[in-house]
C-alpha cells in the first residue's frame, strides 16, 4: 500500500503514474518528473491519494515545479511550435509526402537554443528525407532526426476522440499494442465493414480484443444455436444469444414464441446432443 498520483504532459493526453513521495500535488499543480531527457514540468491531473497497490516499481517525483521550471517549460514549447511550422514549411518545398504528427525537442544545459529536435511524421511509403533534414538544421540551428511512425503510432501521439465517443485508448492508457484479429470480431457477431470495426488508425480497433475472453467463455459453456433445452417456460430451442446480457434466446415448442433465458437457467439442463434446422 502507497500513494499514487498521475500526471499528463498535454491536455486530456495519456496519464502517467507517479509515486508523490513527500510532496502532495492537487490537481492543476505543475511539477516535475523523471524522463530520458532529465526532468520535465507535467500538470496533475490526479492528486496523491493512498491505493491499496504496491508502490514500490513507481517513479517518484522530483519535485514541485518552480518559476525557473515553468520558464524553461515556456521555452520548450515555444521551440516546439517555431520546429512544427518550420518543419510543414520545407516538406511543401521539397514536395515530400510527408505529414508531421508531433515534434520532440530538448534544450540544452544553459537553456539556449535546442539541442536537439526530434520530427515525427507518417508516410505512404519510404521517404528520403536527407536534404529536408539539412535544411532543417540550417533553419532550427541544431540537430534534426526525423522519425517515421505507424498508423497505430500516429494515432497514439495525435490522439482523439473513438466511435465511443470517449478518447483513444491508445493515446489515454495503453502501453503496448496487443494483436487483434479478424477472428475477434467474427467471434463477437459483428458486421465485417471495415469502417464498423477500424480505429481512427484504419486498423482493427483495439477494444475488439477487450471483451474476446468473455465472448470465448460464453461460446464454451452456453448451448450451441440450434441446440434443444429446457427451460423454467419448458421446452425450447436455441436461435441466438446475447453475451453482453448472459442470455440465449429460445423459440418455444409450445406457441413458436421466443424468450430470453440466462445461461445458468438452461446449461444444466442442455440435452448432449444437438440437431441442425
Amino acid at each position: 500500500m502507497g500513494m499514487l498520483c498521475a500526471v499528463s504532459f498535454n491536455r486530456y493526453g495519456r496519464l502517467f503514474y507517479f509515486d508523490p513521495g513527500e510532496f502532495r500535488p492537487g490537481v492543476g499543480d505543475r511539477v516535475l518528473v523523471p524522463t530520458d531527457d532529465g526532468p520535465e514540468v507535467a500538470e496533475c491531473v490526479w492528486a496523491a491519494q493512498w491505493v491499496s497497490e504496491d508502490t514500490d516499481g513507481f517513479p517518484r517525483l522530483v519535485a514541485m515545479a518552480a518559476d525557473e521550471d515553468l520558464r524553461r517549460d515556456e521555452l520548450l514549447r515555444k521551440r516546439k511550435a517555431e520546429a512544427k511550422v518550420a518543419a510543414k514549411k520545407l516538406i511543401r518545398d521539397h514536395e515530400l509526402p510527408m505529414k508531421v504528427v508531433a515534434v520532440d525537442h530538448v534544450l540544452d544545459q544553459s537553456g539556449g537554443q535546442g539541442a536537439r529536435t526530434t520530427i515525427y511524421f507518417t508516410a505512404p511509403h519510404r521517404v528520403d528525407f536527407r536534404s529536408l533534414v539539412r535544411d532543417l538544421g540550417a533553419t532550427l540551428h541544431c540537430r534534426v532526426e526525423l522519425r517515421q511512425l505507424s498508423a497505430r503510432d500516429s494515432a497514439r501521439v495525435q490522439g482523439g476522440i473513438g466511435s465511443c465517443g470517449r478518447d483513444l485508448c491508445c493515446a489515454t492508457f495503453l502501453n503496448d499494442f496487443e494483436p487483434v484479429t479478424i477472428r475477434m470480431a467474427k467471434d463477437q457477431d459483428l458486421p465485417l465493414n471495415p469502417l464498423r470495426i477500424s480505429g481512427a488508425c484504419g486498423r482493427l480497433m483495439c477494444c475488439l480484443k477487450y471483451e474476446h475472453p468473455l465472448y470465448q467463455q460464453f461460446q464454451a459453456t452456453a448451448p450451441a444455436v440450434g441446440t434443444r433445452v429446457s427451460t423454467p417456460d419448458g421446452e425450447g430451442r436455441v436461435v441466438g444469444h446475447s453475451v453482453p446480457r448472459d442470455s440465449v434466446t429460445v423459440r418455444m415448442d409450445a406457441d413458436g414464441s421466443r424468450c430470453s433465458c440466462s445461461r445458468a437457467s438452461v446449461c444444466g439442463s442442455r440435452q448432449a446432443y444437438e440437431e441442425r434446422y
